[in-house]
């Protein structure tokens, strides 16, 4: 589409849901609100971008700008973690939870040259080491459990209870006291009650019981809206990338967080993923209706009735985020993409871009603002046939439009595209979107995001046009971080860059994390928490401390 037509659209879309002029919405107080509604600290951060809107941002006060990890300048406490992170910090009720490798090897009846997928839990004050829930490797190898990748989601917690789907397939629910309180909370008596184990009250495995079949690592960081759990199964390809070994298995389920029930799964996309699922979901009341909003590996984003109906997922909307055109194949030069960044919620609208596992390459991207009131397929345009061509045809898997079976493409009239982003000139690399693991953060009606290919850019998050680009001549795994009127970001050369919070690009500071940081930063009590590849660090104004590796 033209750029001149989406813009007309996002004006209509704006007057017809009578949005308030810029300023009047807050992104922080709507993440305040749901942060509050969960047994736990005002000032944490309980789940992946702090709550279910999954919109990065905080007024965390005091929260620093300058550091230095070799001096231990400003840095409260530092602890080892394994040799490869990707899971990002949740912090909540005292203690600070990481997903990463067994590298560390924390747990006596594990040492580190034994390769697990760990969940750990450090005191928050002071970085001590509390309890760990240990995951073996999967008997079948890479093709459902990549070595050494360890635990890649960050868990949800309410009170004292802990939900995260692990490297094994499995959705677990946890004690977040462990076995320190001396109680075992669980439905059965756990192999090892020792203090430095994790408690566990229950567990869902998908592989077992929902025939499930991720590829390479099951990893998706939960949400909740009350009692319902939603999940991204993972469920993908096998070792040669081209067949799905459980084409029926569900992609989506709810799940009752106290009991572990399942309430409803989805199999949609079905046969239709690409490659793998590790998006994460989204939740709020948009319309009048609350819905879950998942990022699949067909590339489309789907949104779901919360609550489901009659035991079975209900599908409100569905969202076409790759051109009709674009073609998936297992070289870089694919321009099909499926969603691995989660899909956000600002302001009454829905920003999501495409990407791709990170060994597939860098490639062209796409980012969308979408209008989540209308319903049916609302995508930008649909695909006919010559031979019906007043009835839409079904999604193909590797091609939506194949020109010469004579497939042809009209605008949707039901489309719900608000804007579509792929650079302000995408002759030029620093000017262009690529794939993205990232997720954006918005405020202000200023909307941040980095690409895999290491450009972080800044837009207009009602338009779609940009501000501002700069080349962090560094691929970047992670999203941004806005802290008041501040924009923090890592990439993977370990370096942190922080940009004020503008329409005009300036840097306040580029700090290095002395290894590659394939998370995000997050911010909780004031404190900053970074994980890079093998430490956890809170860092704090006026702090001092020596590194230890105990």
């Amino acid at each position: 589409m033209q750029r001149s037509f989406l813009i007309a659209i996002a004006i209509t879309v704006c007057a017809i849901n009578h949005r308030p002029a810029c300023g009047q919405y807050d992104p922080i107080e709507e993440v305040k609100k749901r942060i509050s509604a969960l047994e736990v600290g005002k000032r944490d951060w309980p789940q992946w971008a702090g709550s279910s809107l999954r919109n990065n941002v905080t007024d965390q006060e005091n929260v620093p700008i300058a550091w230095d990890v070799t001096t231990g300048e400003n840095v409260l406490w530092s602890m080892p973690l394994g040799s490869e992170t990707y899971g990002n910090p949740v912090i909540a009720n005292g203690k600070v939870y990481v997903g990463t490798n067994n590298g560390a090897g924390y747990v006596k009846r594990y040492p580190a040259a034994v390769d697990l997928g760990v969940l750990l839990c450090f005191d928050e004050k002071d970085g001590s080491f509390l309890w760990q829930h240990s995951n073996e490797k999967l008997p079948q190898g890479r093709v459902h459990d990549w070595p050494q990748q360890g635990i890649c989601a960050a868990p949800l917690v309410d009170g004292d209870r802990l939900w995260y789907v692990s490297s094994r397939g499995e959705v677990v629910c946890l004690d977040t006291e462990g076995f320190h309180d001396g109680e075992n909370d669980g439905t059965k008596n756990e192999v090892n009650e020792n203090e430095d184990e994790a408690d566990v009250v229950w567990t869902l495995d998908m592989m077992k019981e929902l025939a499930v079949a991720q590829h390479n690592m099951c990893s998706c960081s939960v949400t909740c809206s009350g009692d319902l759990l939603f999940v991204n199964t993972s469920n993908g390809v096998d070792e040669g990338h081209i067949n799905l070994p459980s084409e029926k298995a569900p992609s989506f389920l709810c799940i009752n967080r106290n009991s572990g029930e399942l309430i409803w799964s989805d199999n949609t996309p079905g046969g239709n993923v690409l490659h793998g699922q590790w998006s994460s979901p989204a939740c709020a009341e948009l319309g009048g209706v609350n819905q879950v909003l998942f990022g699949s590996g067909d590339g489309w984003l789907y949104s779901f009735d919360a609550a489901g109906e009659n035991g079975k997922s209900k599908l409100l909307w569905k969202f076409d985020c790759n051109p009709k055109d674009s073609i998936y194949n297992l070289t870089g030069a694919a321009t099909r993409n499926h969603i691995i960044a989660t899909p956000v919620i600002y302001d009454g609208l829905v920003y999501v871009a495409v990407g791709e596992d990170p060994e597939h390459g860098e490639g062209g991207g796409h980012l969308w603002c979408i209008d989540p009131t209308k319903r049916g397929d609302v995508s930008p345009t649909l695909v006919y046939n010559l031979k019906n061509p007043d009835q839409p045809i079904a999604h193909k898997r590797l091609q939506a439009l194949v020109a010469k079976d004579g497939d042809i493409e009209r605008d949707n009239p039901n489309s719900a595209a608000v804007w579509h982003y792929i650079g302000e000139d995408p002759e030029e690399f620093e000017t262009t979107m690529h794939r993205t693991c990232g997720t954006v953060a918005i405020k202000d009606d200023l909307l941040f995001v980095a690409d895999f290919s290491g450009v972080f850019h800044c837009l207009d998050a009602k338009t779609g046009k940009a501000h501002w680009t700069y080349d962090m001549f560094d691929a970047s795994w992670a999203s941004p971080l806005i802290v008041q009127d501040r924009v923090y970001i890592s990439d993977e050369s370990g370096e942190v860059s922080i940009f004020k919070l503008s329409k005009e690009m300036e840097m306040i500071a580029e700090l290095s994390m002395e290894s590659a940081v394939y998370t995000t930063p997050v911010a909780a009590n004031s404190r900053l928490y970074i994980s890079n590849r093998n430490r956890v660090y809170a860092i704090e104004e006026g702090a001092s401390s020596e590194v230890s590796d105990e």
